[in-house]
């Protein structure tokens, strides 16, 4: 007897390597016959997928869960469900201080998660996941992982081992667009119709900040291997993706596991060869793990964005000891300048982080400079806050709350400044935009894209217009070389020019 199908929405909170698990959950559920829904008020189910990365994020997540339980009320929606960092990082816990999530399922659930789902929506538990330290769960030498990490689950990376069955029920996203016949299995849905998507090349990380818990959840760096990654770059090609976002907590660890740290360097012209793939993306890479040939790869791949995300932290270096981390305002400076040696229109992102314990004034004056001195098109900072079970949790010289919310005002205004400064200074240069929708803005329709030196979501955006200020006829998924002619603020504003490819972009 064919059991009645039922529905659900994954709705994601956090970083892009959490929008990888969701599309994976998805397309789990979806083998299993689960019907995808947008909004969570037309869901049997919300499932969803926490961040636990920072405070902010954390509150975030309780009110998302909050938000869908109270649907319960006013929607179709009955059970809520927490997943993701969140729940990962602190299982039983979460369960008891928020009753209103019906299960809280750890990273170890996801290959099961729905049969997970159809147990609580007939009346019954699923125990709480009880959290561990995942560093735990694999050897310490790289080399031995990849022989041990088919029985850890590692979101996003699609092992066989937990790959759906097929059941009685007919999946309502068809099965082959979910899993191909042929070639590594790719088990993912898409949930929105974006002409780019992230793409995780590894999960992990074997760094140890002393601000940082996010290895004590996600556990020990692991890459996926080069055919896993361009099977699945294929599948998102296929779909109408045209830019992919290389994601992971470290790139620049990449293939230390599969016994070839350079593995990356070859894996990019590969990608950019993927029929239906214009522009490959790379982010999160480690200052003091950041190599020449690195850099010369991604400066020498055409179809690589002239994009460097480099997680710099701060420029204090004492300070970066005490965090257990590495450089100082010269190196950094100096490896800014390698890379733009090599890409002189280089896109350069970064986060920093002010408050941490033992800040002091001239720490703050050394950051201050260096990002006067650095020319970064977009810096996030962030105020520093304790991480349970971090080293830096139990540091004595706590900088007051007061102090930090001063600093991360002073830092941000010279941020606001420097990067609309920097914005500017790329009126006339050329860049290649992804067009990627029709804006509403305020009745006025606006073509909105991202140049090759904008990342996703945290950075800014290109605006096009024509050469009479209208909105040009291009459609989401096209990608023109445009001049940019003005800026607001942070974005730009770019008109295509008429034959694109004649001329360079960075002109």
């Amino acid at each position: 007897m064919l059991e009645t199908t039922r529905s659900v929405a994954v709705v994601t909170l956090g970083c892009t390597r959490n929008e990888v698990d969701s599309e994976e959950l998805a397309g789990r559920l979806a083998a299993e016959g689960w019907t995808l829904v947008e909004d969570a008020a037309d869901a049997d189910v919300a499932v969803v997928n926490t961040c636990g990365f920072v405070e902010q994020a954390k509150k975030d997540s309780i009110d998302a869960l909050l938000e869908a339980n109270d649907l319960k009320r006013t929607g179709r929606t009955q059970k809520v469900v927490a997943v993701g960092c969140m729940a990962e990082r602190y299982g039983e816990q979460l369960a008891t201080e928020l009753p209103e999530a019906d299960a809280v399922l750890g990273f170890d659930s996801y290959g099961d998660m729905s049969q997970h789902l159809r147990t609580i929506l007939g009346g019954g538990s699923v125990p709480s996941h009880v959290p561990a330290d995942r560093r735990r769960l694999l050897p310490i030498s790289p080399s031995a992982r990849h022989t041990s990490s088919a029985a850890v689950a590692l979101p996003g990376h699609q092992q066989s081992g937990g790959t759906p069955t097929r059941t009685e029920v007919e999946p309502v996203v068809p099965l082959e667009q979910v899993a191909p016949a042929t070639g590594p299995r790719v088990v993912r849905a898409r949930l929105d119709g974006r002409p780019w998507a992230p793409l995780k090349i590894a999960s992990g990380c074997d760094r140890r900040c002393a601000f940082c818990a996010i290895p004590m959840f996600r556990g020990a760096f692991v890459s996926r291997t080069p055919e896993e990654i361009l099977a699945e770059a294929a599948w998102l090609g296929e779909r109408g993706v045209k830019e992919v976002f290389l994601v992971s907590e470290n790139t620049t660890s990449y293939g230390k596991d599969l016994g070839d740290l350079r593995l990356v360097d070859a894996l990019l012209p590969e990608l950019t060869r993927v029929p239906g793939i214009e522009r490959v993306r790379v982010s999160y890479l480690q200052p003091a793990e950041i190599r020449p040939d690195l850099l010369d790869a991604m400066a020498g791949t055409p179809g690589v964005a002239p994009y460097f995300d480099i997680s710099f932290q701060h420029a204090s270096g004492p300070l970066l000891r005490r965090m257990r981390r590495f450089g100082d305002r010269e190196s950094f400076l100096g490896l800014l300048e390698q890379v733009r040696s090599r890409v002189p229109e280089a896109g350069i992102r970064t986060n920093v982080i002010v408050g941490f314990p033992g800040e002091t004034e001239e720490d703050v004056a050394e950051l201050t400079d260096f990002l006067a001195a650095a020319r970064l098109d977009v810096v996030g900072v962030f105020g520093y806050s304790d991480e349970d079970g971090t080293e830096a949790e139990g540091y004595a010289d706590k900088v007051p709350e007061h102090v930090i919310r001063e600093r991360v005002e002073q830092v941000g205004a010279l941020v606001e400044e420097l990067t609309t400064q920097r914005a500017a200074e790329r009126v006339g240069t050329l860049v290649e935009v992804l067009v990627e929708a029709v804006e509403d803005d305020d009745e006025d329709l606006r073509l909105v894209g991202r140049a090759g030196q904008q990342g996703p979501d945290v950075d800014g955006v290109t605006y096009l217009v024509d050469e009479d200020g209208r909105m040009p006829a291009l459609v989401p998924g096209a990608v023109v070389t445009a001049r940019v002619v003005d800026t607001e603020g942070v974005d730009l504003v770019a008109c295509p020019i008429a034959s694109p490819g004649s001329e360079e972009p960075g002109r």
